[in-house]
Protein backbone atom coordinates (compact mmCIF):
# COMPACT_ATOMS: atom_id res chain seq x y z
CA UNK A 1 0.00 0.00 0.00
CA UNK A 2 1.74 3.56 -0.83
CA UNK A 3 0.08 6.40 0.86
CA UNK A 4 0.62 9.99 -0.45
CA UNK A 5 0.23 12.91 2.12
CA UNK A 6 -3.15 13.32 0.73
CA UNK A 7 -3.97 9.94 1.89
CA UNK A 8 -2.40 10.52 5.94
CA UNK A 9 -4.35 14.03 5.94
CA UNK A 10 -7.43 12.74 7.81
CA UNK A 11 -5.96 10.85 10.21
CA UNK A 12 -2.73 12.25 12.05
CA UNK A 13 -0.89 15.00 9.60
CA UNK A 14 0.58 17.70 11.55
CA UNK A 15 -2.02 20.33 12.10
CA UNK A 16 -4.57 18.65 10.37
CA UNK A 17 -6.01 16.02 13.36
CA UNK A 18 -9.29 16.50 14.52
CA UNK A 19 -9.34 19.34 17.30
CA UNK A 20 -7.47 17.65 20.62
CA UNK A 21 -9.10 17.30 23.54
CA UNK A 22 -7.68 20.32 25.90
CA UNK A 23 -4.56 18.52 27.79
CA UNK A 24 -4.83 18.81 31.67
CA UNK A 25 -1.88 20.80 33.81
CA UNK A 26 -1.81 19.61 37.16
CA UNK A 27 -3.79 22.47 39.20
CA UNK A 28 -4.52 24.19 35.92
CA UNK A 29 -1.07 25.95 36.38
CA UNK A 30 0.39 27.71 32.77
CA UNK A 31 3.27 29.52 32.84
CA UNK A 32 3.39 32.68 33.85
CA UNK A 33 2.69 34.79 30.05
CA UNK A 34 5.48 37.77 31.47
CA UNK A 35 8.76 37.62 33.73
CA UNK A 36 10.35 34.48 32.18
CA UNK A 37 13.87 36.15 30.83
CA UNK A 38 15.88 33.14 31.04
CA UNK A 39 14.35 29.33 29.86
CA UNK A 40 16.37 26.37 29.22
CA UNK A 41 14.84 23.67 27.04
CA UNK A 42 15.77 20.29 27.20
CA UNK A 43 15.35 18.97 23.41
CA UNK A 44 15.30 15.44 22.46
CA UNK A 45 17.63 13.14 21.91
CA UNK A 46 17.51 11.81 18.19
CA UNK A 47 17.81 13.60 14.93
CA UNK A 48 14.22 13.13 14.05
CA UNK A 49 12.77 13.91 17.25
CA UNK A 50 14.48 17.16 17.26
CA UNK A 51 13.09 18.36 13.52
CA UNK A 52 9.33 17.00 14.95
CA UNK A 53 10.04 19.46 17.88
CA UNK A 54 11.09 22.29 16.13
CA UNK A 55 7.23 24.03 15.90
CA UNK A 56 6.90 23.33 19.63
CA UNK A 57 10.59 25.42 20.41
CA UNK A 58 9.27 27.98 17.75
CA UNK A 59 5.88 28.42 19.74
CA UNK A 60 8.22 29.09 22.67
CA UNK A 61 9.69 31.60 21.18
CA UNK A 62 6.58 33.19 20.03
CA UNK A 63 4.85 33.52 23.80
CA UNK A 64 8.69 34.96 24.70
CA UNK A 65 10.08 36.63 21.93
CA UNK A 66 12.40 38.74 24.55
CA UNK A 67 13.23 36.02 26.75
CA UNK A 68 17.17 34.31 26.40
CA UNK A 69 16.04 30.48 25.58
CA UNK A 70 18.75 27.97 26.01
CA UNK A 71 18.20 24.65 24.27
CA UNK A 72 20.08 21.50 25.97
CA UNK A 73 20.91 19.03 23.87
CA UNK A 74 23.16 16.06 22.85
CA UNK A 75 26.11 16.92 20.62
CA UNK A 76 24.45 15.09 17.52
CA UNK A 77 21.55 17.24 17.49
CA UNK A 78 22.91 20.31 18.34
CA UNK A 79 23.28 21.65 14.29
CA UNK A 80 19.40 21.19 13.70
CA UNK A 81 18.55 23.56 16.45
CA UNK A 82 21.68 26.08 15.38
CA UNK A 83 20.40 25.98 11.95
CA UNK A 84 16.53 25.64 11.97
CA UNK A 85 15.69 27.39 15.32
CA UNK A 86 15.60 31.28 16.48
CA UNK A 87 16.92 30.02 20.05
CA UNK A 88 20.21 32.14 21.57
CA UNK A 89 22.34 29.44 22.79
CA UNK A 90 23.02 25.80 22.37
CA UNK A 91 24.36 24.35 25.62
CA UNK A 92 25.85 20.23 24.66
CA UNK A 93 24.67 17.77 27.04
CA UNK A 94 27.86 15.86 26.35
CA UNK A 95 28.39 12.28 27.01
CA UNK A 96 30.95 12.98 30.54
CA UNK A 97 27.18 13.75 32.52
CA UNK A 98 25.80 10.76 31.70
CA UNK A 99 26.76 9.04 35.00
CA UNK A 100 25.37 9.86 38.13
CA UNK A 101 28.53 12.05 39.21
CA UNK A 102 28.12 13.91 36.00
CA UNK A 103 24.63 14.99 36.23
CA UNK A 104 25.08 16.28 39.66
CA UNK A 105 28.23 18.54 38.01
CA UNK A 106 25.84 19.42 35.24
CA UNK A 107 22.78 20.59 37.60
CA UNK A 108 25.65 22.51 39.90
CA UNK A 109 26.45 24.19 36.33
CA UNK A 110 22.84 24.77 35.11
CA UNK A 111 22.01 26.38 38.49
CA UNK A 112 24.53 28.60 38.20
CA UNK A 113 22.68 30.44 35.22
CA UNK A 114 19.84 31.31 37.47
CA UNK A 115 17.09 29.81 34.86
CA UNK A 116 13.55 31.28 35.33
CA UNK A 117 12.07 28.11 33.39
CA UNK A 118 12.50 25.13 32.29
CA UNK A 119 10.53 23.42 29.49
CA UNK A 120 11.21 19.82 28.96
CA UNK A 121 10.75 18.57 25.64
CA UNK A 122 12.26 15.59 26.12
CA UNK A 123 10.01 12.90 27.89
CA UNK A 124 12.73 10.62 30.06
CA UNK A 125 12.70 11.12 33.91
CA UNK A 126 16.60 12.53 34.00
CA UNK A 127 15.17 15.35 32.19
CA UNK A 128 12.75 15.87 35.10
CA UNK A 129 15.84 15.15 37.67
CA UNK A 130 17.96 17.22 36.39
CA UNK A 131 16.32 20.60 36.26
CA UNK A 132 14.92 19.55 39.92
CA UNK A 133 18.68 19.65 40.88
CA UNK A 134 19.12 22.33 39.09
CA UNK A 135 17.13 24.34 41.42
CA UNK A 136 14.89 25.68 38.63
CA UNK A 137 12.12 27.11 40.13
CA UNK A 138 9.44 26.41 37.05
CA UNK A 139 9.85 22.57 35.84
CA UNK A 140 6.92 21.97 32.89
CA UNK A 141 6.63 18.47 31.15
CA UNK A 142 4.92 15.51 30.38
CA UNK A 143 3.94 13.53 33.03
CA UNK A 144 5.72 10.61 31.80
CA UNK A 145 8.10 8.00 33.11
CA UNK A 146 6.64 8.32 36.49
CA UNK A 147 8.29 11.59 36.79
CA UNK A 148 5.55 14.22 37.71
CA UNK A 149 6.01 14.98 41.01
CA UNK A 150 9.41 16.69 39.84
CA UNK A 151 7.38 19.17 37.73
CA UNK A 152 5.77 22.09 39.24
CA UNK A 153 3.49 22.18 36.20
CA UNK A 154 2.71 18.51 34.79
CA UNK A 155 0.85 17.46 31.81
CA UNK A 156 -1.16 14.74 31.39
CA UNK A 157 -0.06 12.72 28.79
CA UNK A 158 -3.21 10.70 27.86
CA UNK A 159 -4.14 8.11 25.23
CA UNK A 160 -5.17 10.42 22.79
CA UNK A 161 -2.46 12.90 22.60
CA UNK A 162 0.14 9.56 21.79
CA UNK A 163 -1.98 8.57 19.17
CA UNK A 164 -1.53 12.03 17.34
CA UNK A 165 1.47 13.12 15.24
CA UNK A 166 4.71 13.64 17.06
CA UNK A 167 4.71 17.65 16.01
CA UNK A 168 1.41 18.07 17.49
CA UNK A 169 2.53 15.91 20.72
CA UNK A 170 5.20 18.16 21.29
CA UNK A 171 3.14 21.51 20.00
CA UNK A 172 0.03 20.61 22.08
CA UNK A 173 2.04 20.60 25.87
CA UNK A 174 3.50 23.54 25.72
CA UNK A 175 0.21 25.25 24.62
CA UNK A 176 -1.13 23.47 27.15
CA UNK A 177 1.49 25.22 29.22
CA UNK A 178 -0.08 28.37 28.04
CA UNK A 179 2.13 29.14 24.63
CA UNK A 180 1.13 30.52 21.80
CA UNK A 181 -0.18 28.21 18.82
CA UNK A 182 2.32 28.89 15.95
CA UNK A 183 1.94 27.43 12.25
CA UNK A 184 3.11 23.49 12.03
CA UNK A 185 4.41 24.05 8.55
CA UNK A 186 8.01 24.62 9.08
CA UNK A 187 9.88 25.88 6.07
CA UNK A 188 13.13 24.83 6.59
CA UNK A 189 14.17 25.14 2.93
CA UNK A 190 13.84 28.90 3.86
CA UNK A 191 16.60 28.87 6.01
CA UNK A 192 19.01 26.63 3.44
CA UNK A 193 21.72 29.09 2.14
CA UNK A 194 21.42 27.66 -1.90
CA UNK A 195 24.86 28.65 -2.45
CA UNK A 196 26.76 27.26 0.33
CA UNK A 197 24.85 24.08 -0.28
CA UNK A 198 25.84 23.83 -3.77
CA UNK A 199 29.52 24.19 -2.58
CA UNK A 200 29.21 21.46 -0.80
CA UNK A 201 27.60 19.08 -2.85
CA UNK A 202 30.41 19.95 -5.73
CA UNK A 203 33.00 19.06 -3.06
CA UNK A 204 31.56 15.63 -2.77
CA UNK A 205 30.39 15.50 -6.54
CA UNK A 206 32.52 17.94 -8.27
CA UNK A 207 31.68 16.65 -11.90
CA UNK A 208 27.70 16.23 -12.65
CA UNK A 209 25.07 17.46 -14.10
CA UNK A 210 22.51 15.30 -13.10
CA UNK A 211 19.26 15.22 -10.62
CA UNK A 212 20.75 13.83 -7.36
CA UNK A 213 19.10 11.05 -6.16
CA UNK A 214 19.57 10.73 -2.45
CA UNK A 215 19.51 7.63 -0.80
CA UNK A 216 19.17 7.06 3.45
CA UNK A 217 19.20 2.98 3.91
CA UNK A 218 19.69 3.23 7.57
CA UNK A 219 17.90 4.03 10.65
CA UNK A 220 19.39 4.26 14.05
CA UNK A 221 16.90 2.72 16.72
CA UNK A 222 17.58 -0.84 15.09
CA UNK A 223 17.67 -3.54 11.96
CA UNK A 224 13.39 -3.18 12.42
CA UNK A 225 12.84 -0.62 10.78
CA UNK A 226 15.52 -1.17 7.72
CA UNK A 227 14.71 -2.21 4.23
CA UNK A 228 16.57 -4.15 2.40
CA UNK A 229 19.99 -3.21 0.66
CA UNK A 230 19.64 -4.82 -2.66
CA UNK A 231 16.13 -3.45 -3.28
CA UNK A 232 17.24 0.26 -2.53
CA UNK A 233 20.05 -0.66 -5.06
CA UNK A 234 17.17 -2.07 -7.55
CA UNK A 235 15.20 0.98 -6.94
CA UNK A 236 18.52 3.56 -7.46
CA UNK A 237 18.89 1.40 -10.85
CA UNK A 238 15.69 1.92 -12.12
CA UNK A 239 15.85 5.24 -11.17
CA UNK A 240 19.05 6.12 -13.37
CA UNK A 241 17.92 4.17 -16.20
CA UNK A 242 14.58 6.36 -16.63
CA UNK A 243 15.40 9.79 -15.12
CA UNK A 244 19.46 9.88 -15.56
CA UNK A 245 20.18 10.70 -11.54
CA UNK A 246 23.12 10.77 -9.78
CA UNK A 247 22.62 8.09 -6.70
CA UNK A 248 24.52 9.40 -3.55
CA UNK A 249 24.01 7.20 0.10
CA UNK A 250 23.74 9.37 3.43
CA UNK A 251 24.11 7.74 6.95
CA UNK A 252 26.10 8.13 9.69
CA UNK A 253 29.86 6.17 10.16
CA UNK A 254 27.16 3.35 11.53
CA UNK A 255 25.34 3.21 8.36
CA UNK A 256 28.32 2.76 6.31
CA UNK A 257 28.16 -1.08 6.06
CA UNK A 258 24.64 -1.11 4.77
CA UNK A 259 25.05 1.85 2.56
CA UNK A 260 28.14 -0.12 1.02
CA UNK A 261 26.00 -2.85 0.57
CA UNK A 262 23.61 -0.99 -1.74
CA UNK A 263 26.36 0.27 -3.86
CA UNK A 264 27.69 -2.80 -4.42
CA UNK A 265 24.01 -4.17 -5.50
CA UNK A 266 23.56 -1.43 -7.55
CA UNK A 267 24.56 -1.18 -11.47
CA UNK A 268 24.25 2.34 -11.52
CA UNK A 269 27.18 4.18 -9.53
CA UNK A 270 26.43 5.01 -6.34
CA UNK A 271 28.44 7.49 -4.10
CA UNK A 272 28.47 6.20 -0.55
CA UNK A 273 28.90 9.22 1.96
CA UNK A 274 27.84 7.56 4.78
CA UNK A 275 29.78 8.70 8.00
CA UNK A 276 32.12 11.20 5.60
CA UNK A 277 29.86 14.37 6.44
CA UNK A 278 29.16 15.90 9.30
CA UNK A 279 25.03 16.60 9.96
CA UNK A 280 25.09 20.56 8.23
CA UNK A 281 26.73 18.98 5.33
CA UNK A 282 24.18 16.22 4.69
CA UNK A 283 21.28 18.52 5.63
CA UNK A 284 23.11 21.28 2.25
CA UNK A 285 23.27 17.75 0.35
CA UNK A 286 19.92 16.87 1.16
CA UNK A 287 18.41 20.13 0.15
CA UNK A 288 19.87 20.22 -3.09
CA UNK A 289 18.48 16.49 -4.24
CA UNK A 290 15.71 16.22 -6.27
CA UNK A 291 14.12 13.05 -4.80
CA UNK A 292 14.80 11.17 -1.11
CA UNK A 293 14.13 7.57 -0.56
CA UNK A 294 14.44 6.63 3.02
CA UNK A 295 13.68 4.62 5.75
CA UNK A 296 11.76 6.44 8.75
CA UNK A 297 14.83 7.80 10.27
CA UNK A 298 16.14 11.53 11.04
CA UNK A 299 17.30 12.06 7.83
CA UNK A 300 13.70 11.54 5.84
CA UNK A 301 12.34 13.56 8.52
CA UNK A 302 15.03 16.70 7.47
CA UNK A 303 14.12 15.78 3.88
CA UNK A 304 10.69 16.04 4.55
CA UNK A 305 11.12 19.58 6.43
CA UNK A 306 13.40 20.89 3.54
CA UNK A 307 10.44 19.86 1.06
CA UNK A 308 12.25 17.79 -0.67
CA UNK A 309 10.17 15.11 -3.06
CA UNK A 310 10.80 11.94 -0.30
CA UNK A 311 9.54 8.67 -0.43
CA UNK A 312 9.52 6.90 3.37
CA UNK A 313 9.50 3.38 3.81
CA UNK A 314 7.77 2.65 7.13
CA UNK A 315 7.25 -1.44 8.39
CA UNK A 316 8.25 -1.30 12.38
CA UNK A 317 6.87 2.34 13.00
CA UNK A 318 3.72 4.04 12.74
CA UNK A 319 3.71 6.75 9.89
CA UNK A 320 0.20 7.81 11.00
CA UNK A 321 2.68 9.47 14.26
CA UNK A 322 5.90 10.14 12.38
CA UNK A 323 5.40 10.51 8.69
CA UNK A 324 7.78 13.46 7.25
CA UNK A 325 6.65 16.89 6.97
CA UNK A 326 6.71 18.81 4.05
CA UNK A 327 3.70 18.58 0.68
CA UNK A 328 6.24 16.03 -1.83
CA UNK A 329 5.87 13.32 0.52
CA UNK A 330 5.08 9.45 -0.01
CA UNK A 331 4.78 6.98 2.16
CA UNK A 332 5.19 3.39 1.44
CA UNK A 333 3.61 1.02 3.79
CA UNK A 334 1.95 -2.41 4.15
CA UNK A 335 -0.91 -2.86 6.99
CA UNK A 336 -0.44 -5.92 8.69
CA UNK A 337 -1.57 -6.81 12.07
CA UNK A 338 1.36 -6.68 14.01
CA UNK A 339 2.82 -3.58 12.63
CA UNK A 340 3.61 -1.03 13.81
CA UNK A 341 5.38 -2.90 16.67
CA UNK A 342 7.98 -0.20 17.32
CA UNK A 343 10.51 -3.01 18.50
CA UNK A 344 14.48 -2.64 17.73
CA UNK A 345 14.55 -6.23 15.88
CA UNK A 346 11.24 -7.83 14.02
CA UNK A 347 10.13 -10.93 16.46
CA UNK A 348 8.73 -12.58 13.99
CA UNK A 349 9.22 -12.51 10.36
CA UNK A 350 9.68 -9.09 9.31
CA UNK A 351 6.96 -9.60 6.57
CA UNK A 352 6.24 -5.41 7.22
CA UNK A 353 8.97 -4.82 4.87
CA UNK A 354 9.08 -8.41 3.22
CA UNK A 355 6.30 -7.11 1.77
CA UNK A 356 7.56 -4.01 0.40
CA UNK A 357 8.64 -4.46 -3.13
CA UNK A 358 11.27 -2.85 -5.58
CA UNK A 359 8.08 -1.75 -7.69
CA UNK A 360 6.67 0.17 -4.33
CA UNK A 361 8.93 2.31 -4.06
CA UNK A 362 10.23 2.74 -7.23
CA UNK A 363 6.15 3.58 -8.77
CA UNK A 364 5.91 6.07 -5.24
CA UNK A 365 9.17 7.86 -6.46
CA UNK A 366 8.06 7.85 -10.41
CA UNK A 367 4.63 9.23 -9.06
CA UNK A 368 6.56 11.91 -7.39
CA UNK A 369 9.32 13.10 -9.99
CA UNK A 370 6.41 13.32 -12.73
CA UNK A 371 3.65 15.31 -11.25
Amino acid sequence: MVLGASALEDKALPGKTKRLTNLLVRKNKMLPPEGLNNILVRGTNWIGDAILTLPAVASIRATYPHAHIAVLVKPWVADIYKLFSDVNEIIIYENKYDTPAGVFRLASQLKKRNFDAAILLQNAIEAAILAFMARIPLRAGYNSDARGLLLTHSVQRTKEIKKVHQIDYYLEMVKALGCVPVDCEMRLEARINTMDARIILQKYIPDTNKAILGIAPGATFGPAKRWFPDRFAAVADKLSDSFQMQGIILGSKADWKTAEEVRNAARTKLINLAGNTNLQEAISLISQCSLFISNDSGLMHIAGALNIPTVAIFGSTNPITTSPVGNRTAIVHHNIDCSPCLEETCPTDFSCMKLISVEDVSTAAQNILIN
